[in-house]
């Protein structure tokens, strides 16, 4: 399955809030983090949300609708 990112940040939490609206739509996604673990308390690190291709348009529609609200 081809995979396309569709959010980058520093933040987990706005990563697994994305992935819980995504998955309520029925819409498959994982999240990779890039954080080293030696640095979990100082350095912030990358969280990546990724969904399949084929759902990215759909995905980026739920989630400016979801920012209207």
């Amino acid at each position: 399955m081809n995979w396309k990112v569709l959010l980058k940040t520093s933040l987990y939490t706005e990563a697994a809030i994305v992935k819980g609206k995504l998955e309520e739509n029925q819409i498959p996604v994982q999240v990779l983090s890039k954080q080293d673990s030696m640095y979990v308390l100082t350095l912030p690190g990358m969280h990546e949300v990724y969904v399949p291709a084929h759902y990215e348009e759909l995905a980026l529609q739920i989630l400016n609708d979801a920012l209207k609200n």
